[in-house]
């Protein structure tokens, strides 16, 4: 395995309930943002024989490529268009997934012999979109780094160079314009956290972080220049975009999952104690749910008190703002991110690796159907 391979895996493995919660303080975390959550566990730099375009011998298992293929990151937008970035292309669908459209990362397409593995939308125009790429082809076409999309992903263009900033690990969308950008620069520990208000063109160093590396990054939406940041020690406060940083003192260990349904909405952050909430901005938390760590968590914006949240080995339902929960039926697989239906709270998104799948749940019918293309 390469050292980057190393590196992703250090940092981004998920949580399982098999594990005590010391015990993911030490092997969880850092992980970093995405939404939600991007595992390269085991994504190898400058391996080519398993892309879905290099080599006819590797069969396509499904739309999204060979077995070897696994998500990243999974957006659902507003009006029915989800984006899938992928170890091997970025995929798209304007039909609630009903049929798909790689628009990168393909033979011929921009990101050519890159891997997506970063990809966040403006809370302010859903339109705007950013997304990190990383080198998978030996000789990527084209230059590595930060691009953006005005077209909700249609089409793309180079913002930043990876050979300009370094290697930039996670990117979220800011919330004071959509050009403003943040992103996190690994090697530079503290001082790592870097903000672009020109759609990425140009970047500078926000304030110290109180935290040598963070997990999870929340801008939160209607609130410019307010952001959290959660860490394996904790969770920090700014209200002026990075320059200054109060940490949080109701919040006990590690911070895993940060989300919320909105402007002015509650702040949910799943953690090592359990699930936290917060009724004004990320001033304070309260510990609502105490009897497991439940990892991912991710909130209905049309429900604001419906929760969905992933462990290792399971998938849950809260209808009452994280107090208590129930199990939904699993999906065979390995199971990698969820993502909220922005307008139907009775339904929840399901990505999966190897080989990359995508499902839908309804609480409905209590079962899932299947997103995933055929080959």
């Amino acid at each position: 395995m390469s050292k980057h391979s190393m590196l992703w895996q250090r940092i981004m493995l998920p949580a399982t309930q098999h594990t005590t919660r010391r015990k993911k303080a030490r092997y969880v975390l850092p992980i970093i943002v995405s939404l939600l959550m991007i595992a390269l566990a085991a994504c190898g730099g400058s391996d080519t024989s398993t892309t879905a375009t290099a080599t006819p011998a590797v069969p396509r298992v499904n739309g999204f490529g060979t077995a070897a293929n696994h998500p990243h990151t999974l957006l659902v937008l507003p009006n029915k268009v989800l984006l899938l970035a992928t170890h091997y292309g970025l995929f798209r669908s304007e039909d609630n997934g009903s049929s798909w459209k790689e628009v990168a990362g393909g033979s011929g397409q921009m990101m050519e012999g890159m891997m997506t593995y970063s990809l966040t939308s403006s809370s302010l125009d859903h339109q705007r979109l950013y997304v990190l790429t990383q080198q998978v082809a030996p000789t990527p076409k084209g230059t590595l780094g930060l691009y953006s999309s005005s077209d909700q992903g249609r089409s793309w263009k180079l913002a930043s160079a990876t050979s300009e900033l370094g290697n930039m690990f996670m990117v979220a969308a800011g919330n004071d314009t959509p050009d403003e950008v943040y992103i996190y620069l690994n090697d530079l520990g503290a001082l790592g956290l870097k903000v672009s208000m020109d759609g990425g063109q140009h970047f500078t160093t926000t304030g110290k972080l109180p935290f040598s590396s963070f997990t999870q990054l929340l801008a939160i939406p209607g609130a410019p220049g307010h952001l959290l940041v959660g860490s394996s020690d904790g969770l920090a406060r700014s209200t002026d975009g990075g320059a200054h940083w109060e940490i949080i003192k109701e919040i006990t260990g590690a911070i895993l999952s940060l989300t919320t349904p909105g402007p002015r909405g509650t702040i949910y952050a799943s953690g090592d104690a359990g699930i936290y909430v917060s009724h004004d901005g990320g001033k304070s938390f309260a510990l609502v749910y105490n009897k497991s760590s439940l990892g991912e968590i991710v909130v209905a914006p049309e429900q604001p008190q419906t929760l969905y949240a992933k462990t290792g080995t399971a998938i849950y339902h809260s209808a009452d703002g994280g107090r208590t929960w129930s199990t939904i039926p699993r999906v065979k697989g390995s199971m990698y991110s969820l993502a909220a239906d922005p307008t139907n709270a009775s339904q929840v998104y399901l990505s999966l690796s190897y080989p990359t799948e995508v499902y839908r749940f309804n609480q409905s019918s209590q079962g899932w159907t299947s997103l995933t293309p055929k080959p």
